[in-house]
């Protein structure tokens, strides 16, 4: 299947909310003319210098975490945990997941982004 988007960038420091709950993420700062989907939660392909890896992500507002609406693009990776800051990345936009929400706690997302990485690798496969 081809990508919905494809994403290029730095990944750059986030708040460091999602590790404090064992849910790291890779926030990407796009390259310029990049055309961004909207906003919502996909299943996604990681492209960086050591292989391509299975994620999900967040394209949009975080409303559980912040009071502003300021757009990020947030990826977990599956079953990864490295320090890949200053990075080139490509992020392949796969699957649209579903919407955005707000939650009650950030242990809700991260329960949420696991259910949410199930389906993204059924999806894209393993």
């Amino acid at each position: 299947m081809e990508p919905i988007a494809t994403l290029h960038g730095i990944i750059v420091h986030g708040n460091g909310l999602g590790r404090t709950v064992g849910m790291p993420t890779a926030n990407l700062s796009p390259s310029r003319g990049c055309e961004i989907p909207p906003a919502g939660v996909y299943a996604s392909r990681v492209l960086l210098s050591d292989g391509a890896f299975i994620g999900v992500t967040n394209i949009g507002a975080r409303p559980t975490v912040d009071r502003d609406s300021r757009a990020t693009i947030e990826t977990n990776i599956h079953a990864f945990d490295r320090d890949i800051y200053g990075e080139q990345m490509t992020l392949e936009i796969m699957y649209y997941l579903r919407p955005i929400r707000k939650m009650e706690s950030l242990e809700a997302v991260r329960d949420q982004v696991r259910l949410d990485m199930a389906k993204a690798i059924r999806l894209i496969g393993e």
